[in-house]
C-alpha cells in the first residue's frame, strides 16, 4: 500500500514499559519473524506479516532521513538506536524506542537485521516529534523525494553539528 493511501486514526496504542517488540528481516528488510507482541501493536497476524516489507509499518509522519541514517548504520555493520512512529493495520500509531543490529552469518557477512523495540519514555517522544515534523515539513519543500530526504537529513546534521553531539548522544539525551 502507498504511504499517501494510508488511512490514519490519529489514535495511539501503548505497550507495557516490561514489553519488547520483537522483529527480524532478511538483508533486503522482509520480515522472516515477528514477536506476538509486534504482531498485537502491528495488528496484523504472522501469516500476514510473513515476507511482507518492514516499512508495511512505516508511519507516514516518519522522516526518511531518519531510516536513510538507520539503513546506513546497519548496513555499515554497526547497531543503532531510534525514537520511530508506526503505524498499525487499522491505522492507529505507537511510537517505540528502536535497537536496530545486524545479524552475521559464520562468514562475517550480514545475513539479516534485528530489532528490539521498548517503550519510549513519554518526556522523549513530546521532544522528538515536533522535529520530527519539522524534518517532514523539510522533506516535502522538495518535489523530488531524494532532494527532499537530502534536504532532511542536511537540516537534522545540522542541529547536532550546533548542539555538539553525533546522532547516538543525541538520541540517549532525549
Amino acid at each position: 500500500m502507498k504511504q499517501d493511501q494510508l488511512f490514519l486514526t490519529g489514535v495511539e496504542r501503548h505497550f507495557d514499559d516490561n514489553e519488547i517488540i520483537v522483529s527480524k528481516t532478511d538483508t533486503k528488510g522482509r520480515i522472516t519473524y515477528a514477536n506476538d507482541v509486534f504482531l498485537r501493536m502491528a495488528g496484523y497476524t504472522e501469516k500476514q506479516i510473513q515476507g511482507q516489507p518492514h516499512s508495511i509499518i512505516r508511519h507516514p509522519d516518519m522522516p526518511r532521513c531518519v531510516f536513510a541514517l538507520l539503513w546506513e548504520t546497519i548496513e555499515a555493520g554497526r547497531e543503532i538506536f531510534a525514537y520511530v512512529i508506526n503505524r498499525s493495520a487499522n491505522g492507529d500509531h505507537y511510537w517505540v524506542l528502536a535497537n536496530v543490529t545486524p545479524t552475521f552469518g559464520d562468514d562475517g557477512k550480514i545475513i539479516g537485521y534485528h530489532s528490539n523495540r521498548r517503550a519510549p519514555r513519554r518526556e522523549a517522544v513530546e521532544q522528538i516529534a515536533p522535529l520530527y515534523a519539522t524534518l517532514r515539513e523539510e522533506e516535502e519543500k522538495e518535489r523530488n523525494r531524494k532532494e527532499g530526504m537530502a534536504r532532511s537529513a542536511e537540516k537534522l546534521n545540522r542541529l547536532l553539528r550546533d548542539a555538539g553531539v553525533d546522532y547516538d548522544q543525541f538520541i540517549f539525551t532525549l
